[in-house]
């Protein structure tokens, strides 16, 4: 069974973010080990200056790399990544089985730091539009249960 972990910086605060992303966390279930890794969001000022964003996300950058799995192939969700459809999501599902690991990892408010980028595998973006980083992991794993459904040809995507 395939191995997926999602690293995402920051705790969901609001019910309803934790109850959906329970959900797909159970219904991932049948088809790979998920392992849910949250850190913590390095806290920063009220207006916060670019060096101290840089700092925090260079800590945050740190404890996301002593998560990821050695062997992952890793995705860095950010806004300048490809945008993909929910099949070519699960065509690399498909095409990445052999990987003992898969990895997605969520930055915080502030995104990711480059480095975190620059090492993926593969950059991707949910969609030209912002969203709460609480919201998109909800959606990830929403994306990542309906591309094994469709890999298994399933009645959840239509």
């Amino acid at each position: 069974m395939q191995r997926v972990t999602v690293v995402c910086v920051g705790k969901l605060k609001e019910r309803f973010y934790a109850e959906a992303a329970a959900e797909y966390v159970k219904r991932l279930g049948r088809y790979c080990r998920l392992e849910l890794v949250e850190l913590p969001e390095q806290r920063l000022p009220e207006n916060p200056s670019p060096a101290e964003i840089e700092r925090a996300l260079a800590r945050e950058a740190e404890a996301i790399r002593a998560k990821l799995p050695r062997e992952a192939a890793v995705t860095a969700l950010c806004i300048e990544g490809e945008t993909r459809s929910s099949e070519a999501l699960a065509a690399l599902l498909g095409s990445w089985g052999s990987q003992k690991a898969l990895a997605f990892v969520i930055g915080g408010s502030y995104g990711l730091h480059p480095s975190v980028k620059t090492a993926a595998r593969l950059r991707l973006s949910m969609s030209p539009m912002t969203f709460p980083h609480h919201l998109a992991r909800v959606m990830l794993l929403e994306q990542i249960y309906r591309g094994f459904q469709i890999l298994e040809g399933g009645k959840y995507h239509k």
